[in-house]
């Protein structure tokens, strides 16, 4: 797959730790694609043996490491099997990282694990795909998921509006952030006022007026598909 991309040139491959650390300290390569799971042993243990500046991205089956992964500064997360969309967007990341170090913060996958800071000083992965809504808490945000669950994250609307992928999430309010793909269905209420009814959500989100007629086409459009 790696063929594709003719910024990339692949210098050599292991399956085993041993044999992945010779490589690194011969040839010192700019990027390293690391399995979790390696002929009995784990792609974590390669990391402590090894030292430079490679950046590393996992590729493995398992998406219960992906926290682990991150804490050791991993560049990105690829679930197995690859899709070479999501491939594209990790060597976009790697050769954007490496000519502009202060380049503006990466824009989400709407297939992305997304690393999220709790305000209990814990942190969790989540699917991107499963967030609903984001609601406004001051400086903080209020994800509410699928799976019924909400999570208070430091972090403003502002800044999700900025990396959330556009084809998925609109911003219908000055307080809130809504995932298209859930829409039940938008209705009228106090003359021109409109509000959205969110699947796995009770109750309502108040739709501004400048965003009432934007929010009609996007959703048309996701119904068309």
């Amino acid at each position: 797959m790696l063929k594709a991309f003719p910024g990339i040139e692949v210098i050599g491959e292991s399956d085993t730790i041993r044999g992945a650390v010779e490589l690194i300290q011969t040839e010192r390569p700019d990027v390293i694609f690391l399995d979790i799971q390696l002929a009995g042993e784990n792609g974590f243990d390669l990391l402590e043996k090894v030292s430079g500046d490679s950046q590393v991205i996992f590729v493995t089956a398992y998406d219960e490491y992906a926290i682990r992964a991150f804490e050791v500064n991993a560049t990105d997360y690829l679930l197995k099997p690859v899709d070479p969309e999501r491939l594209k967007v990790s060597i976009e990341r790697i050769t954007g990282n490496k000519a502009n170090p202060q380049s503006p913060k990466r824009s989400y996958e709407y297939t992305d694990l997304i690393y999220v800071k709790l305000n209990n000083s814990s942190s969790k992965f989540i699917r991107l795909n499963s967030v609903i809504a984001i609601v406004s808490v001051g400086n903080y945000s209020r994800l509410l998921t699928s799976d019924s669950k909400t999570y208070i994250v430091l972090k403003t609307l502002k800044q999700w509006e900025e990396e959330l992928p556009q084809k998925h999430f609109i911003r219908i309010h000055r307080s809130s952030i809504i995932n298209l793909e859930y829409i039940q269905k938008v209705e009228r209420h106090s003359g021109n006022g409109h509000r959205v009814q969110m699947q796995y959500m009770a109750g309502t989100i108040e739709v501004s007026r400048n965003s009432a007629s934007k929010l009609k086409s996007l959703n048309n459009i996701h119904k068309s598909r």
